[in-house]
């Protein structure tokens, strides 16, 4: 008989197949709490489960996981987890610490599509879109080794690899588990997702009424730079990513906020935080600076602090919410637009 992915099911339908078999229904429910509030992902370790029983869900089912196969620590405590997925495709995902709490950076698929000029996922090319449990599995790798460390997980950001709403279905089903009382447990609104700009996709989070914090990968408020550095913006310029950030907010009553990666010459100058300013008159949102994280072969520098603050400045004279985000990870092209499998 063909196995099936046991953590495909919801409660009641690993419930009805453990009766189809002549099981009682509520090992289900024990079942459930070793997969999704402990994170096991080897039969052998359900404890509470009888041997026997371990043994016919191993010969029922399959309970494949993201394995953790690579480990780098940066100078500044920053952790680049690597895993191989059953299939052997290979993703990244991030530690970022701080003082005395830790956040997660996830991947959502396999490379991406988007080809982001200053980004090094996106010469990776699209592979496949991760599973519920795939995009699961980083978080609580990355919590573990956060309580092992006296970090505790309390941010999650969905900014890794691959654009989160190319993958709608798997990335709120994962978040459902990480954010339920009988899964992970975390609060949504401690969790980001991240996107480039997908209106369909940010109109339907707000038709699905989240509860999460939305992030825009917007970097230009002026369409033709936009173009060159981010291709989305040929599918959904600038006039229509407004029109689904402002149904986002009416819907949810949420601010969102802007990441705006400075790039020397390109977006870091006056007109063009007089352009972002005029962009952001439209609904409340605060502002995310970034620091440009060099990346092979890409034509980028970091702009410089006094064309930064230059930026930042005008931005605040306009009563604009401003945080300047420092790059960390660096040394192991671990921060914001270096996850690259370098280590494949």
């Amino acid at each position: 008989m063909e196995k099936t992915n046991i953590r495909a099911y919801t409660l009641q339908e690993l419930a009805n197949v453990l009766v189809q078999h002549g099981e009682k229904a509520f090992r289900a429910k024990q079942i459930w709490q070793w997969l999704w509030q402990k994170g096991v992902t080897r039969f052998e370790d359900m404890t509470n489960l009888s041997k026997e029983f371990r043994v016919f869900l191993d010969n029922h089912f399959t309970l494949q996981a993201a394995t953790l196969t690579h480990k780098q620590e940066s100078s500044d405590g920053t952790t680049k987890l690597g895993f191989t997925l059953p299939d052997g495709n290979l993703i990244e995902t991030v530690l970022i610490p701080s003082k005395d709490k830790s956040t997660v950076c996830v991947s959502s698929q396999v490379g991406c599509k988007l080809k982001c000029s200053f980004c090094a996922t996106g010469g990776l090319g699209f592979t496949r879109n991760l599973l519920p449990e795939e995009i699961f599995d980083q978080v609580v790798a990355v919590k573990r080794l956060g309580d092992e460390r006296g970090l505790p997980l309390s941010n999650i950001v969905l900014m890794g690899m691959g654009e989160p709403l190319l993958n709608y279905e798997n990335v709120l089903a994962a978040i459902e588990r990480i954010t339920a009382e009988d899964g992970l447990g975390m609060s949504p609104y401690r969790l980001t997702l991240s996107t480039s700009g997908i209106v369909e996709g940010i109109k339907r989070l707000a038709d699905d009424d989240v509860r999460f914090n939305l992030a825009i990968s917007l970097h230009s408020a002026v369409n033709t730079t936009r173009d060159k550095i981010m291709p989305i913006n040929k599918a959904y310029p600038l006039t229509e990513l407004a029109e689904a950030i402002r149904y986002f907010v009416d819907k949810t009553g949420t601010r969102p906020t802007f990441e705006y990666l400075l790039l020397k010459g390109v977006n870091d100058s006056l007109d063009d935080a007089k352009a972002l300013a005029l962009f952001c008159r439209q609904f409340p949102v605060k502002i995310n600076i970034i620091e440009y994280n060099e990346v092979a072969n890409a034509p980028y520098r970091h702009s410089p602090d006094a064309s930064r603050d230059q930026f930042v400045r005008y931005l605040e004279s306009k009563n604009i919410v401003v945080n300047i985000r420092r790059s960390k990870g660096k040394d192991i092209d671990a921060a914001c637009g270096q996850l690259a499998n370098k280590n494949s």
